[in-house]
């Protein structure tokens, strides 16, 4: 006879684990559907014809800012996830091999030192071919530009960070054969998230300052304004507009604000977990209210489940297992003759483009001129030299003090953003008027509008340093009673230094970037000009000479590579070898 079951016991096991929804997953589904609301409505308009887009001119209307200030952000994380690949792609592989370490921090060396409107000289015409007639081809162009001012800083915090990682944390990973692929994952990227993320916000900051030459194109006889903050930026310091720049610092800090306090706190609050070591007992933990409020929601969780599940999974793929080699080409792939033919194939390959960019330059440029613009770039180098050292003089021991107190750090966080993302293109009215209503040297005092966007880094990477130096090595030196010069000398300093470097070469990158557009300034019909290689590239960029701008960028790319090689490096490798753990 069969037996009859209540209905309610056979419902039960569907309706087990079910959670109903509460108000905040309901806010939750809100955001989400009012995020891709956002991102749909500001790519539509990048699928147009340029025919169409250029019908409609840049307006100084405040009411415009929203649209404006949405473009701009799209093209930022756009440029920021680009940024993120690239890091680390090239930034594991220069830790990991020396040989493609020869190769690749030399050339990021570079890359982050020529300026932005460099970049634009060579890829606006390209990106245009290939999407002809489109919007989506002067997109990429900004995008790639923007590209350009983010990923450098952040490939060299990856790089560095992985190059001082701990040696018992790596022979730990040797001895469970975890493999490149799963090392990376577990082991590599946590270790160097924090710093990452830091420096990733400097990113952000960091390229606010470029937006105007990016959105805003002109380069020769192309000329092409997208919507943006940017582009509006610089319409308005055409038309000396002054009330327009306000609306747009407002709106830029408003925008600032926003991804902090939505993404970038809750990164750093989460990043905490990667920590080698626990905080001091009397260190208030970094917190953020949307990250207690993602917490909080059953949605969130259900919608993260299967991308965690799917995360999780790739990071446990068995990629890149050591290879165990035959003894003889070991010996042979890591012999100095292999040494030898690598030395010797990079030596080819520079001596043929050297050739083949002299062959291209001295059609038309003489020896002579080549000789003044080797001049311009040492009066630069001075320039970056001096403004690092006071940056420096300045930013290291607050970096320290901020660093070592998170409640400041969580305050001042996104004011140092906001401060760090103001173009310094919005103070070239007073800077201008003030130059020449005092009849002052431009060579001087058009000078700090490089670093003012570049010290930065400086500050930014010295209280990621200091964030994660040991706090049992801060008690252990409170117990011992070691103050004062002997305090900054032998315990913290040493803990920071290669942290500081970074944000040292990213900074003197930055000055280099930012002096196209410093010791050229301009206001409406007003130009002041200061003797320099940014003014020679700013001057040939401007006349469609491409070869007077490769000429520029290559006699740039020589001195930043060899100060970086003479200076940075030793500093670097010294500092690095005293806080690894051997």
């Amino acid at each position: 006879m069969p037996v009859h079951r209540p209905l309610s016991a056979s419902r039960r096991p569907l309706l087990a684990g079910y959670t109903p929804p509460n108000i905040w997953d309901v806010v939750v589904f809100a955001l989400v559907i009012g995020a891709l609301t956002l991102i749909a409505l500001g790519g539509r308009e990048t699928l147009q014809p340029l025919v169409v887009a250029n019908r409609t001119p840049i307006s100084l209307d405040p009411a415009v800012l929203p649209g404006y200030a949405l473009r701009t952000t799209m093209r930022m994380f756009a440029a920021m996830a680009l940024s993120l690949l690239c890091t680390f792609v090239f930034g594991a592989l220069a830790a990991k091999s020396r040989r493609a370490e020869m190769v690749i921090i030399p050339l990021i060396d570079v890359l982050q030192s020529v300026p932005v409107l460099g970049f634009l000289s060579f890829t606006v015409t390209g990106f245009m071919a290939l999407f002809p007639g489109q919007v989506l081809g002067v997109e990429f162009a900004a995008i790639f530009a923007i590209f350009t001012s983010q990923a450098w800083n952040m490939v060299f915090s990856f790089y560095h960070s992985t190059r001082t990682l701990p040696r018992d944390l790596k022979d730990l990973s040797d001895s469970m054969r975890l493999g490149a692929w799963r090392r990376f994952w577990t082991l590599e990227a946590p270790y160097a998230a924090p710093s990452l993320i830091w420096n990733a916000m400097i990113s952000m900051s960091g390229a606010w300052f470029f937006v105007v030459a990016s959105e805003a194109i002109s380069v020769g006889r192309v000329t092409v304004s997208l919507p943006g903050v940017g582009s509006y930026v610089a319409l308005a310091i055409v038309q000396h507009d002054l009330r327009a720049i306000g609306w747009a610092v407002l709106t830029m800090a408003l925008v600032i604000l926003a991804y902090d306090q939505l993404l970038f706190r809750p990164l750093v609050a989460w990043a905490e977990k990667f920590r080698l070591d626990p905080p001091s007992t009397d260190a208030p933990i970094p917190r953020s209210w949307v990250l207690d409020f993602l917490q909080r929601t059953d949605l969130t969780r259900r919608l993260w489940r299967p991308v965690q599940s799917f995360l999780g999974s790739l990071a446990s793929v068995r990629l890149g297992r050591p290879i165990d080699l035959t003894p003889g080409f070991s010996r042979v792939w890591s012999s100095r003759y292999a040494d030898w033919g690598w030395y010797a194939l990079l030596a080819l390959t520079g001596a043929l483009a050297a050739w083949r960019a002299a062959a291209y330059i001295g059609g038309e440029v003489s020896l002579g001129e080549v000789g003044w613009c080797l001049v311009l770039g040492l009066i630069t180098l001075l320039r970056v030299v001096v403004l690092v050292v006071v940056a420096s003089a300045v930013w290291l021991p607050l970096g320290v003090m901020i660093g070592l107190r998170p409640r400041w750090a969580a305050a001042l966080q996104p004011v140092t953003q906001f401060l760090a993302a103001f173009p310094a293109n919005i103070l070239y009215p007073l800077v201008v008027a003030a130059v020449v209503r005092f009849r002052l040297a431009p060579d001087i005092w058009l000078s700090p509008l490089m670093i003012l966007g570049a010290q930065w880094y400086i500050l930014f990477n010295v209280i990621a340093g200091t964030r994660m130096f040991p706090a049992d090595l801060l008690e252990a030196a409170a117990s011992m009673r070691i103050r004062g010069w002997t305090w900054w000398r032998k315990v913290i300093l040493p803990g920071v230094l290669p942290s500081y470097v970074t944000g040292a070469v990213t900074a003197g990158g930055g000055a280099w970037n930012a002096a196209i557009v410093a010791e050229a300034a301009s206001w409406g019909s007003t130009r002041l000009e200061a003797h320099g290689l940014g003014a020679y590239i700013a001057r040939a960029t401007a006349d469609g000479d491409l070869r007077r701008v490769v000429l520029g960028v290559a006699v740039m790319a020589v001195y930043v590579v060899l100060f970086n090689r003479l200076v940075w490096d030793p500093l670097f490798t010294s500092a690095a070898r005293r806080l690894r753990a051997e």
